[in-house]
């Protein structure tokens, strides 16, 4: 009796930290829901060893990862799998054994927050064996360095170098490569480095070999409004939550952890700061952006007066470099046609939205696929046990829109 007692106790214990109200639209919400707890708890973990001192959360958090998702090179029948470098920065090459003797080529950058992962990671590793050979493509994978140890620009200068020379002849010979048929992609943080680097190598003119495409999952893409509709609508949601972001927008820029309240509350974008001019504040007008279906009744969270001085601590808050969605319009407009994924159930949805959009009146090519159910991550987490209906959905839609447009 005290043992049924005592089952009963923890599964209702267990139960109560699993559970989470979800919006009744999100696929498979339990699924969400386990995932999530186990994120949870690894993030208590790294809090707590963070409070004592024996170690900053975000190197616990990916020894973690470590011990638990990353796997060696393994070949395949199908493709072969190796660790090799590009542009200097560490790189798993995913090389298609067979097809046509000249291959299509993706360059890929995994998401993270600039913080966490690495392409060496199962899930992401099981993605790109899966892109090489459906696409029959070389895929890179590229794991550029990490905050906290590494902080912007270092990321993007990474990313760039990989980029460049990913698009060397000497690379594309090697490979085996068409120079006609690249792309660069990423998601989440890599979809922002992704977006860089294809703004940066299109308005390049000394650049010879230009991406045919640009693929972008659930990118983050700017830091300037913390209460977008999406912002406000998921800031609940995981398994990216409005304060996690701030967070990790303040590890990547290097700047005080202390600023996030001022971030959350958009005290840094208030309209006496001076060094945001109405142009600037017009690039991500997410009531002009936006269709009405994804404004609802939510309202802009403008102040008047703010924090002074935020944007001297942490310039790269208007750095179009860390924020692509404030790029001016003539360089958008010499980035490759474009493939933006959003989920109605992420923080970041907006900012792809409006992305998609700007691109759009840029003259870019663009393909805007949002789910309805989808949430943060869920085309990576394809490849978990507790995978969802809407990831595997949302990844093979990805793979069959590149091998319509590479």
């Amino acid at each position: 009796m005290r043992l049924r007692l005592a089952g009963a106790v923890l599964l209702s214990a267990a139960a109560y930290y699993v559970y989470l109200p979800l919006p009744s639209g999100v696929c498979e919400p339990w699924k969400l829901m386990l995932l999530d707890a186990l994120f949870r708890s690894f993030m208590q973990a790294s809090d707590v060893a963070h409070s004592l001192g024996v170690c900053h959360r975000v190197h616990l958090l990916n020894q973690v990862v470590s011990w638990v998702e990353v796997i060696e090179a393994r070949s395949c029948p199908a493709v072969h799998v190796m660790d090799s470098t590009l542009g200097g920065v560490p790189t798993r090459v995913f090389q298609p054994k067979g097809g046509k003797k000249l291959k299509r080529g993706v360059i890929y950058f995994h998401g993270g927050g600039w913080a966490l992962a690495s392409g060496r990671m199962r899930s992401y590793d099981l993605l790109c064996r899966k892109m090489a050979e459906d696409l029959d493509a070389v895929v890179m994978s590229v794991d550029y360095r990490l905050a906290p140890g590494a902080v912007f620009p270092d990321q993007y200068h990474d990313a760039l170098a990989a980029a460049r020379a990913f698009l060397s002849a000497q690379v594309l010979e090697r490979y085996s490569i068409d120079p006609e048929r690249v792309c660069v992609s990423g998601d989440s943080a890599g979809g922002n480095l992704a977006a860089a680097v294809a703004q940066r190598l299109g308005s390049d003119d000394s650049v010879k070999v230009r991406f045919k495409v640009q693929a972008l999952i659930y990118p983050v893409l700017q830091a300037l409004d913390f209460h977008t509709p999406s912002y406000q609508q998921n800031q609940a949601v995981p398994i990216l939550y409005r304060p996690i972001m701030a967070r990790f927008w303040l590890q990547y820029l290097g700047a005080d952890p202390a600023l996030e309240p001022l971030l959350l509350a958009n005290n840094h974008s208030s309209l006496d700061q001076s060094a945001i001019g109405r142009k600037t504040r017009s690039k991500l007008n997410w009531t002009a952006w936006l269709p009405a279906e994804r404004r609802k009744h939510f309202q802009p969270v403008v102040k008047e007066t703010g924090s002074p001085g935020v944007l001297d601590k942490v310039p790269g808050l208007m750095d179009v470099r860390a924020a692509p969605l404030l790029a001016e319009q003539e360089a958008l407009g010499r980035t490759p046609k474009a493939y933006v994924m959003t989920c109605e159930f992420d923080v970041l949805r907006d900012d792809g939205l409006m992305y998609a959009r700007r691109l759009q009146d840029a003259g870019v090519a663009v393909t805007s696929d949002h789910y309805e159910d989808g949430f943060h991550g869920c085309m990576v987490f394809a490849f978990l046990p507790m995978k969802s209906g809407v990831g595997e959905r949302s990844m093979n839609n990805y793979i069959h829109w590149l091998d319509q447009n590479l």
